[in-house]
């Protein structure tokens, strides 16, 4: 599994996106990606409340621990790789969290327009 380019959406390096908790695909700290990443979990976002609420109505609960797979769940507030895809769901329901621009990678454009994540931005 290679990792594609690590750069962000300004071209740049890839910074860090968090290591409390420990976020990423490879769960390194980055929004990384490769091909086997189907979710493309490439957009840094800094969770709220709203996005949480959102995210488990739709299906993906972030928020209650998983001992088993070492999670103990989200809190707003905390920084997470997201899918490329829910973030642009929540940003077109009105409820997208902040985005770490240096932290987000830019294969994330393949999904979501730069403008969109700009409109986010911290």
């Amino acid at each position: 599994m290679d990792k594609d380019a690590s750069t962000n959406v300004f071209g740049n390096p890839l910074s860090l996106c968090s290591t409390d908790p420990v976020t990423g695909y490879f769960r390194d700290g980055h929004c990384n990606t490769c091909a086997q990443d189907s979710g493309s979990h490439t957009v840094c976002a800094v969770m709220t409340d709203e996005f949480l609420a959102f995210s488990k109505y739709v299906g993906n609960d972030l928020s209650t621990p998983r001992p088993a797979f070492g999670f103990d769940g989200l809190k707003a507030g905390d920084q997470w790789c997201l899918c490329a895809q829910r973030f642009l769901q929540a940003a077109e329901e009105g409820c997208g969290p902040k985005v770490n621009l240096a932290a987000t990678h830019q294969k994330a454009l393949e999904i979501v327009p730069l403008s969109v994540l700009q409109d986010h931005a911290i």
